[in-house]
C-alpha cells in the first residue's frame, strides 16, 4: 500500500483501493495492476516510477476514466468512477481532468491557438480563463499562439499541449511521460513549468514517468512494480 502523507479525507483528491486490471491475451490472464492502494492530497506533485511493463500506463489510464478496472475503487474528488456512465465520465475528464502526453497530440493543421481552443469547446466555454494570459505568458507561448506546429519547436509544443490541458481550469492534471520526447534542456524547462504550475495554482499533478531526474522534480515518489506501488519518498 501506498499512502500519503495523514491527511485529512476532504483534503484527498485522488483515492484508490485495491485496483485490480486483468487482460485476457488469447488464453492467458496478464495481471497488469495487482491491487493498488493510493491517496493523493489535493495540491500535491506525484510521480508514479516505473519501467515499460510495471502497469504505471494502464493505471493512468484508468485514473483519467479512459480505462475501466476489472475491481476495486477509484474516487475522484469524491465521485466513483465505476458508479459513473460514460457520459459522467466524459464529463468528468472535460472539466476536472486536464492530459498531457509523451505525443503532443497537436492537429497540424491548426494553430496553438485553434488547438487549444479544440479543449476549450469540449469544456463546453467560449472564453478564455482569468490569468490564463498570464498561463500563456508563464509558457512563454502567448507570441507563439497563430504558429502551425511545424513551426514550433519539441519544447514549444509540449508547452501548448500543457495550456491546451489548463484552459479548462482542472483540479488534477495526469502527465504521460510529459518529456519523453525532449532533449534534456527542454525536458527540465517543461519539469520546471510543471512544478511551478503546481506552487503557483495548487492543481493536483501526477505524472507517470521511467526517468528518476524527472521524477525527482515532484513532491513525492511513489515505485510501481509488476502492477503494484511502492513507497519511495515521503
Amino acid at each position: 500500500m501506498s499512502s500519503a502523507p495523514e491527511a485529512a479525507a476532504e483534503h484527498i483528491i485522488i483515492r484508490v483501493r485495491d485496483l485490480r486490471k486483468t487482460y485476457h491475451v488469447g488464453d492467458v490472464d496478464v495481471h497488469a495492476l495487482r491491487g493498488v492502494d493510493l491517496d493523493v492530497p489535493r495540491g500535491e506533485f506525484l510521480a508514479v516510477i516505473g519501467p515499460s511493463g510495471s502497469g504505471k500506463s494502464t493505471f493512468f489510464h484508468i485514473l483519467g476514466g479512459l480505462a475501466p478496472p476489472t475491481s476495486g475503487e477509484v474516487l475522484i474528488d469524491g465521485s466513483d468512477l465505476r458508479r459513473m456512465s460514460d457520459a459522467n465520465r466524459t464529463e468528468m475528464r472535460q472539466r476536472k481532468i486536464g492530459f498531457v502526453f509523451q505525443k503532443y497530440n497537436l492537429l497540424p493543421t491548426l494553430t496553438a491557438r485553434d488547438n487549444i481552443a479544440i479543449a476549450q469547446a469540449l469544456g463546453r466555454t467560449n472564453s478564455w480563463p482569468t490569468g490564463f494570459d498570464d498561463v500563456l505568458q508563464f509558457l512563454s507561448i502567448k507570441n507563439r499562439l497563430d504558429h502551425k506546429p511545424r513551426a514550433l519547436s519539441g519544447g514549444e509544443q509540449q508547452r501548448v499541449a500543457i495550456a491546451r490541458a489548463l484552459v479548462n481550469q482542472p483540479a488534477i492534471l495526469l502527465a504521460d511521460e510529459p518529456t519523453g520526447n525532449l532533449d534534456t534542456e527542454n525536458s527540465n524547462a517543461v519539469l520546471e513549468i510543471l512544478r511551478n504550475l503546481n506552487k503557483r495554482t495548487g492543481q493536483t499533478i501526477l505524472m507517470i514517468t521511467h526517468n528518476p531526474e524527472a521524477a525527482a522534480f515532484a513532491d513525492r515518489i511513489v515505485s510501481m512494480r509488476d502492477g503494484k506501488l511502492h513507497a519511495m519518498q515521503d
